[in-house]
């Protein structure tokens, strides 16, 4: 099975920035916007490409940028960054590869809690800011962050750049087929109204920004790695909430997280209006019912 024109392109080109031959590239799991293929080194290493034709070099820049933000925490696990790699037909990342475990430890969850407690307390310069080495004015292709502050307008805060985020990305969704009207006005009349429904002020977190269950990988080791990162400062308990959207933490999971970083009482009542920016996300990439249930998600939180 061959990854195409555009992944052999990339293994000549991680060649070169590695200074060490890719012996062989073969296709692996990974992605639902992206391609990803494993690398076989000359000296017996095998790094992990992720890729996609027509993708910007600055994409995959700026999620090295956030993983490394990431991984300056020091409580998880973050795959290094080894290349950034371009081709005229495909841009992509080369990134350490991380040996998956067959069954999560029990202590899995205890881990995962501590260690994301951790990478939120590490901190953001403020509610919006992406990582230090991310230039201005790129925006990642998920459009999943609040990373883009509207209007260049840094002086927001967590509230208002909330609603003008999910506001945005229902008129994305309307014009992808993604949402309907209704849905979209649901949507706005909440923004107009954000405020009421976020809970107390919290200093930014480091976010991951795209945390749902698959980019929480098991590694050999045990260990819990976050893997995919759209990063930036934001409220902690977004991550939360994407993890129960796609996926189920348990009760381990939260009393290890509470242990190193209390949560905000109330966050039970807030997962709908978190969990409105990433099937926002989804209903402008992939459509389906994503649009119906984030304009279901904001019918609630009015109604509460």
């Amino acid at each position: 099975m061959s990854t195409g024109d555009a992944g052999e392109g990339l293994a000549v080109a991680a060649s070169e920035a590695l200074g060490i031959t890719v012996s062989s590239v073969s296709p692996c799991a990974g992605g639902d916007i992206n391609r990803a293929a494993r690398l076989e080194l000359a000296d017996g290493r095998r790094a992990f490409l992720k890729f996609r034709p027509g993708a910007a070099p600055a994409e995959f820049h700026d999620e090295a940028a956030g993983l490394a933000w990431l991984a300056a925490a020091g409580s998880l696990g973050v795959p290094d960054v080894l290349a950034v790699v371009e081709t005229p037909e495909a841009s992509g990342l080369v990134l350490e590869w991380i040996e998956p475990a067959r069954v999560a430890p029990v202590e899995f969850e205890e881990a995962l809690g501590r260690g994301l407690a951790a990478v939120h307390a590490a901190g953001a310069e403020r509610h919006g800011s992406r990582p230090p080495a991310v230039k201005e004015g790129r925006i990642r292709f998920s459009a999943a962050t609040l990373a883009a502050p509207p209007d260049g307008r840094p002086d927001l805060d967590f509230a208002e750049l909330y609603a003008a985020r999910i506001e945005d990305l229902a008129r994305q969704a309307v014009e992808a087929g993604g949402l309907d009207q209704p849905g979209a006005s649901a949507v706005s009349r909440l923004a107009g109204d954000v405020a009421r429904h976020c809970g107390p002020p919290v200093p930014p977190a480091r976010l991951h920004g795209d945390l749902w269950s698959g980019n929480v990988m098991t590694g050999a080791d045990g260990r819990p790695w976050l893997i995919d990162p759209a990063a930036y400062g934001g409220h902690p308990e977004i991550d939360l909430a994407m993890l129960e959207l796609f996926g189920s933490p348990s009760q381990r999971f939260y009393d290890a997280y509470e242990e190193v970083s209390p949560l905000p009482e109330g966050r039970s009542r807030r997962v709908a209006l978190w969990q409105i920016q990433p099937l926002l996300v989804h209903a402008v990439l992939f459509g389906g019912n994503y649009g119906r249930s984030a304009a279901d998600a904001a019918v609630a939180c009015l109604r509460g």
